[in-house]
């Protein structure tokens, strides 16, 4: 047993981010400035996105496109259950109502044929989450949002690095919203970004900053105008150039991070493939993989306990987890308001009640990766059911 605990998701901080945050600190210009500019373009090459803007988060890059989209009161978005509640808490401060369909059983992504059973006249968008960096269907996704004339916005919090045939998750013309939050493949602490087509971004940049017609570096910085004014009821949701430093460099080394997390993944698959009372991951032909999440899923009736005690035995192992996610239809206001009862997306609710996350991040050691197999085999091992003769 591992002598400290193993965190879920540590972050990777080396000392180039270290050092571009004290550029930052020493440049004189901490908010948003020339370095969260440079991130944005650096960000659009890298996905090749057509524009995009950094955001103070993947939720405020999900408010701003449907605001920008002029999606509000009266019309619905379609979503997936198997999600966090930002992904359909945006919905409600837009003033729309979400429609949630069930999740393909492999993948965990939204089932585009559930997508097509719920379309109504009402319906204006659909909101496509990469659940754990395993691209969706987004050939169906773009079909579906042809024939019926509805918006594609793609929930990327999960997908940065993550391709669908060949082509960088992001790289499409609707607006695609990421995260770069502290337990994210690439991190700003706290932090976002949002890509799409040039009308978008330049729509949405107005909404991040309040409306306001010019940012404010462009205000304050030698040449700029002091003169403003506001053209819409915007939001506080740009980022800082302190956490556009942080990105800058994480970038930068972005695919060395993402080989780690590979690496660490083909072990655990390596090791759980012949387990019976697991399940590990899929990927499906014809899609990159980001690895935001190793999810694992329990065959319980090969097991003695269940994915609260199999947690449990990890915790006392030494070994963080999680689970993703709490479904949205079972929180209490999401219950309440829309009278969601838990069986009514069963594929989310029993990949749910079977699922936790193991550790996955590229600041972990070998060691670390040998800690967290060999305490999933010895508790699947030692928690097995024995099978009964026939």
């Amino acid at each position: 047993m591992r002598d400290t605990f193993l965190p879920f998701a540590p972050p990777l901080i080396g000392e180039a981010e270290i050092e571009e945050v004290i550029d930052t600190l020493r440049s004189g210009w901490l908010t948003t400035g020339p370095k969260t500019r440079k991130f944005a373009d650096d960000f659009s090459q890298y996905t090749q996105a057509p524009a995009a803007l950094t955001v103070s988060s993947c939720t405020a890059a999900l408010h701003l496109s449907l605001v920008a989209l002029e999606i509000g009161p009266g019309d619905e978005v379609i979503t997936t259950p198997l999600t966090f509640a930002a992904s359909v808490n945006v919905i409600e401060h837009a003033g729309a109502r979400p429609v949630l369909v069930d999740v393909e059983p492999d993948t965990l992504n939204i089932d585009p044929e559930k997508i097509r059973q719920a379309i109504t006249p009402a319906t204006k968008a659909i909101i496509a989450v990469h659940y754990a960096g395993h691209p969706v269907e987004l050939d169906e996704m773009r079909d579906i949002s042809r024939q019926h004339d509805v918006h594609l916005i793609e929930d990327a919090a999960h997908a940065i690095g993550a391709t669908w045939k060949g082509q960088p998750i992001g790289s499409g013309a609707n607006p695609t919203c990421f995260s770069f939050y502290a337990t994210k493949n690439l991190t700003t602490g706290e932090g976002g970004m949002l890509t799409g087509d040039q009308d978008l971004i330049d729509r949405a940049r107005t909404l991040s900053l309040h409306g306001m017609s010019r940012e404010a570096w462009s205000r304050y910085a030698a040449g700029g105008k002091w003169a403003y004014d506001v053209v819409a009821p915007g939001f506080k949701y740009n980022m800082t150039d302190i956490q556009a430093a942080l990105g800058l460099q994480q970038l930068r080394r972005f695919e060395s991070m993402q080989q780690r997390r590979r690496n660490i993944v083909q072990q655990y698959d390596a090791a759980f493939e012949t387990i019976s009372a697991l399940q590990a991951p899929v990927t499906r032909p014809d899609v990159t993989h980001a690895w935001h999440l190793y999810v694992l899923r329990l065959n319980e009736t090969n097991l003695t306990i269940d994915r609260n005690q199999f947690i449990e035995q990890l915790s006392e192992r030494n070994i963080g987890t999680s689970v993703h996610f709490i479904p949205i239809h079972l929180h209490s206001h999401y219950a309440k308001k829309y009278d969601w009862q838990a069986e009514d997306f069963p594929v989310a609710l029993d990949n749910y009640n079977r699922m936790l996350s193991l550790p996955l991040s590229p600041k972990m050691t070998d060691q670390d990766v040998s800690d967290v197999i060999e305490a999933v085999t010895d508790i699947a091992t030692q928690f097995r059911r024995q099978q009964q003769a026939a």
